[in-house]
């Protein structure tokens, strides 16, 4: 049997659906507006070899302040719309004039090779003095070809293609730039080049400290070695300049030794910066708590203590007041 409907019944029918898809609609808008606004989060991006060490700043300080969003985004150190980045290089001043700086920590470079070379095993032993450094690392147009050591193990360098903290800061400190560096350039992060060295048993490279051992053993990583070198400056590589085997061990020379009476061995400054204009309350927080709590984990990931210079952290604290009115 067939249904007529009139076509008063037909609008009803439509004016109903009608009704019944606004106030969904409605209700919908209402459950939207009556919910709590939603947590901003803060992004914290830059050097990422350095992201173990600031996701355990993270954790610690979510315990104390569960309330406030920070996370690490892999947006590159570039990056403007990250709250705050992770700089381990020092800016051209441009940059420096927009942003406010918080020096946290200092981090070291040393050369390395795979362990199963035969170049790791003669020279984990003989080490690298400032010479045979540039003569393998570096097309240097003003090199004494006499000078020159024979190499007889073969070997072939690695380096990092994009521009970053670890290889600008090791070719600047022997005087080039990272584009003069030979060997393959490998794209990516310092954990990417860490990878093409364990992967090729002829590989020598540099990484930063942080990234050459394993946190807990505090021993080199399986396969990585690490190469002495001359930190006296005679030309020499003695048995007390051989002090690679662990971790804590290298912290504590490097820390000793004034970075001017170590030779050969770059250290550079890691820092936290923000937008002096933008820089956000839950940021500037964050890094004050960092003022306060973050040197208590910077052995255990490899890094070395800042140099005393309470001055650079009253700065900060001094931009903080400015900025939250606190």
């Amino acid at each position: 049997m067939y249904h007529h409907f009139k076509l008063s019944d037909m609008n009803k029918f439509i004016s109903t659906a009608i009704f019944l898809a606004f106030t969904i609609i409605l209700a919908n808008g209402q459950a939207v507006n009556s919910s709590p606004d939603k947590k901003k989060v803060t992004v914290v991006t830059g050097a990422r070899f350095t992201y173990p060490l600031v996701q355990k700043w993270i954790d610690d300080y979510n315990v104390e302040h569960p309330d406030i969003q920070i996370i690490i985004e892999s947006r590159g150190s570039a990056d403007p719309q990250a709250d705050i980045l992770i700089e381990a290089y020092e800016q051209d001043e441009a940059v420096k004039k927009t942003r406010e700086y918080l020096y946290v920590a200092r981090y070291a470079v040393l050369p390395v090779a795979n362990s199963n070379s035969a170049f790791a095993k003669t020279y984990s032993e003989r080490g690298l003095n400032k010479q045979l450094i540039n003569q393998l690392f570096f097309h240097d147009l003003f090199a004494d070809s006499e000078k020159e050591q024979e190499i007889k193990d073969p070997y072939t360098i690695y380096t990092r293609l994009q521009k970053a903290g670890a290889p600008i800061v090791f070719t600047k400190y022997f005087g080039f730039e990272q584009k003069d560096v030979k060997g393959k350039a490998i794209a990516g992060s310092d954990e990417h080049l860490l990878k093409a060295i364990l992967r090729d048993s002829n590989a020598v490279s540099y990484l930063p400290l942080s990234l050459i051992y394993d946190h807990a053993s505090r021993k080199p990583l399986n396969g990585l070695s690490v190469l002495p070198v001359d930190i006296s400056g005679n030309d020499r590589i003695s048995n007390d300049e051989k002090f690679y085997g662990d971790l804590s061990t290298v912290i504590k020379r490097l820390e000793e030794g004034d970075s001017k009476d170590l030779k050969n061995i770059p250290i550079e400054y890691l820092h936290f910066s923000v937008d002096k204009n933008k820089a956000t309350p839950d940021a500037i927080g964050f890094l004050l708590w960092v003022i306060q709590n973050g040197q208590n984990s910077l052995h255990e990931f490899g890094y070395l203590l800042p140099k005393s210079n309470n001055s650079d952290e009253e700065k900060f604290e001094q931009f903080a007041s400015r900025r939250t009115g606190k």
